[in-house]
């Protein structure tokens, strides 16, 4: 993932910071606790595309 690029992403849903999990290849909204993926080098940025992550993340 492009740094520069995730310096300018942010969670559709809330307009928070996104962190980047290179293991799942996931952008990662802990507030909202949502997971996006990344599709090819593609973040998809749909809130329906998103999967619910749990409250506590390693």
């Amino acid at each position: 993932m492009d740094a520069r690029l995730l310096d300018i992403l942010v969670c559709p849903v809330c307009k928070g910071p996104l962190e980047y999990d290179k293991k799942e290849q996931e952008l990662i909204c802990r507030p909202d606790r949502l997971a996006y993926p990344i599709r090819d080098g593609i973040p998809i940025m749909w809130a329906d595309q998103a999967r619910t992550v749990p409250d506590v993340l390693e």
